[in-house]
């Protein structure tokens, strides 16, 4: 059907036959300090910036290919940081982004900001290793879960202390992300089959996400203009990876975005 199905169809076969070891990550889990609390964090970034900015940490990606496949994730999470991100996302998908688990526990060891793991979690056992890993919160894609799962793992990420971003990018994952109790709803702009990107109808959906929720737009950011229409359209923040990758100097691109270099200038 497309990339999300073909990835999901991949790693379902993948985890069969090499399953999580719940046990170990279990105790890993539990030596982790708390969680770090995300919805805190971009509530507090938005009220100071007028959005919060969650800043990506990936070397590639279907849609790309290469972005950066040198990068040092420590390096680029210190830049974010230093820039006034609020959250840090780490893609740790191997085959297809150049991520890993073991990005995340160097970056979850060099800054204090939440992290977030984003990658296909289809399993409860993938919200426990993101925890282990040092994560804070977790990437919940709906169109790879059922209505169940959906429900299963944001009620499994809870108990480990982490409120999850749950991703639509469709209008009907929209509608099954409203209907479950998820205080940060996503809207992907992007459509994870075809890989095409319709900010428009990304923006429209950003509208019909109520105001007690937290609504992260993704996909589409290149420039401060972009940030202002995401905003206008009701976003609280937004979530950016390939334009602040492809930057020169990332901490700059990621003031230029949040417009801080026009409120020192």
């Amino acid at each position: 059907m497309g990339f999300l199905t073909d990835h999901v169809t991949e790693l379902r076969l993948d985890l069969a036959a090499h399953p999580l070891d719940r046990a170990a990550l279990s105790a890993d889990a539990a030596a982790q300090a708390d969680a770090r609390d995300v919805a805190a964090a971009i509530t507090s970034a938005r009220d100071a910036d007028g959005v919060a900015l969650i800043a990506e940490v990936k070397r590639a990606s279907p849609s790309a290919g290469s972005i950066a496949a040198d990068a040092d994730p420590v390096a680029q999470a210190r830049a974010y940081a230093g820039a006034g991100a609020a959250v840090v996302s780490v893609l740790t998908e191997p085959t297809r982004f150049g991520g890993s688990l073991d990005d995340l526990r160097r970056v979850r060891a060099s800054i204090d900001l939440p992290l977030l793991r984003k990658d296909f979690l289809i399993e409860p056992d993938q919200v426990l290793a993101a925890r282990a890993a040092g994560a804070d919160t977790v990437l919940l894609i709906a169109a790879s879960l059922d209505d169940h799962m959906l429900a299963s793992m944001l009620a499994g990420s809870r108990d480990l202390g982490m409120e999850p971003l749950v991703e639509s990018h469709t209008d009907e994952d929209l509608d099954r992300v409203l209907a479950t109790d998820a205080r940060v709803v996503g809207v992907n702009a992007r459509d994870l089959e075809s890989l095409d990107v319709d900010v428009p109808a990304a923006l429209g959906r950003i509208r019909r996400i109520p105001p007690d929720r937290i609504a992260v737009f993704e996909s589409g950011i290149r420039t401060r203009d972009d940030v202002a229409r995401a905003v206008d359209a009701g976003a609280s923040a937004i979530l950016v990876g390939e334009t602040l990758m492809r930057a020169r100097d990332p901490s700059a691109a990621a003031r230029a975005l949040l417009g801080r270099e026009e409120r020192t200038a």
